[in-house]
């Protein structure tokens, strides 16, 4: 039908995007127009067939489906996507979030909670699963008071320093470039006016952080 909202779905593993393709198949008003299994193919399959929704996993073969997501909202900036994955953490979640994914979901969720996101997503919507979302509203809580003097993104390399996470996993985990993670730790430092790193992951271990 002309007005059904129109997915791509892409995962490697072909029972799951079989099954997957099922349920939504079953649902009124979308379909599934294609599926990929790589970030390659789906580069290639959203720009031939110019979904309205990608439902996304985060581990490809060739690529994280956090830069696939990225490479295709660069160029379809109103491409609503949907992550779809087995991983919970706050780390995916912040990362599919910040390059511009709509929705983020567990699998395992059900049809309609599956339905209720495609078609958030396609209407320009905002919507985390109800396990990212309370992730989501416990790291909201506790941040505010931890280190006010910090930005958001300051605060949360000093999450992942506390962690023990070197300058270049870091990088990799926020999709950031090494010379801005050095700047912001840079930045930090002098705030929380910490000398070193040690004593930056001392302080951020004292007041809570680093035990994710």
């Amino acid at each position: 039908m002309s007005d059904a909202i129109t997915v791509v779905l892409v995962d490697d593993h072909p029972v799951f995007r079989l099954g997957l393709a099922a349920v939504i198949e079953g649902l009124d008003g979308i379909e599934v127009t294609g599926e990929a299994a790589t970030a390659a193919e789906a580069v290639a399959l959203v720009e031939s067939v110019r979904p309205d929704v990608v439902v996304m996993d985060v581990q490809l073969p060739d690529a994280s489906g956090i830069e696939a997501t990225a490479l295709l909202l660069k160029a379809r900036p109103d491409l609503g996507v949907l992550v779809l994955t087995m991983f919970d953490d706050d780390d995916s979640v912040h990362a599919a979030m910040r390059v511009g994914a709509r929705g983020y979901l567990v699998k395992g969720v059900g049809a309609g909670e599956i339905e209720r996101a495609i078609r958030a997503v396609a209407h320009g919507e905002i919507i985390l699963g109800a396990a990212a979302a309370r992730r989501a509203q416990l790291n909201w809580r506790g941040g505010g008071g931890r280190f006010p003097e910090l930005t958001d993104r300051e605060r949360e390399v000093l999450e992942l320093v506390a962690q023990g996470l070197g300058n270049q996993a870091i990088a990799r985990r926020l999709v950031l470039n090494e010379k801005t993670i050095r700047n912001h730790i840079s930045n930090l430092l002098t705030k929380i006016g910490a000398a070193t790193r040690a004593e930056a992951i001392a302080k951020a271990r004292d007041a809570g952080l680093g035990d994710s």
